[in-house]
């Protein structure tokens, strides 16, 4: 399962970015959704994860500013980022975890896109 991520970009603080991930390749079925992201010097993060049932985790960081949504039948989770800081600055990845459907056989998956660059900066 591939996953594809779009929406980065250079952003002012107080500004806004809405970036979105979609899955692709084979059948399968995905149960949580989220967010990760990494800063120069850091270690990878989690910022939000959303479940098949619809249960949802922020990091306390960006609770009440970032909100995480999914498309289930186009396979897709957005985080929309408001209110964005200098400190959100990072590369973001998406995540997705799930089960992928062969001819003979089911297997788990956890797939991560490629990244997306975030930059917050006047």
């Amino acid at each position: 399962v591939q996953l594809q991520a779009f929406g980065g970009g250079l952003v002012q603080p107080g500004g806004s970015l809405r970036l979105s991930c979609a899955a692709s390749g084979g059948i399968f079925r995905i149960n949580a959704m989220g967010w990760h992201r990494q800063a120069p010097g850091k270690r990878r993060e989690l910022v939000a994860v959303i479940a098949s049932g619809g249960i949802i985790n922020y990091a306390d960081s960006v609770k009440g500013r970032f909100t995480i949504s999914r498309d289930n039948a186009e396979n897709t989770v957005y985080l929309q980022m408001n209110s964005l800081k200098p400190e959100d600055t990072a590369v973001y990845y998406c995540n997705f975890g799930g089960i992928v459907y062969y001819s003979d056989y089911a297997s788990h998956f956890d797939s991560w896109g490629q990244g997306t660059q975030v930059t917050v900066s006047s």
